[in-house]
């Protein structure tokens, strides 16, 4: 398995509005090796709040067929120019290889 942890801090009251869009449906969703993903908030700090989008998927072979795709090139094509909206403070991405799952009881359930 094959983890990407894409990180994103913005000013307090933006978090919806990113998680949202790394939540909606997309070409992505229908890539082959894709197991899921999964969007999450942090509203810890008063200052800024953290959205992390995980994506989970089969295999490093299975992301890099997606990030050569042309559903993914032309989606980053078309935003080239944009600048990223003022609101974002910072972004990170985190790439990792699972070495081992461990399932607690509940999984599955």
């Amino acid at each position: 398995m094959f983890i990407q942890l894409r990180t994103i801090v913005v000013e307090t009251g933006h978090a919806e509005q990113v998680a949202e869009r790394f939540g909606s449906t997309g070409a992505i969703d229908e890539m082959p090796g894709l197991i899921d993903r999964t969007v999450m908030v942090s509203r810890k700090n008063k200052e800024s709040e953290e959205v992390i989008a995980m994506i989970r998927w089969e295999s490093e072979e299975a992301w890099k067929n997606w990030e050569k795709s042309p559903a993914h090139i032309a989606g980053h094509r078309e935003k080239r120019n944009d600048a990223p909206p003022s609101y974002i403070l910072s972004t990170t991405v985190k790439m990792y290889d699972v070495k081992k799952v461990i399932a607690g009881s509940a999984a599955g359930v």
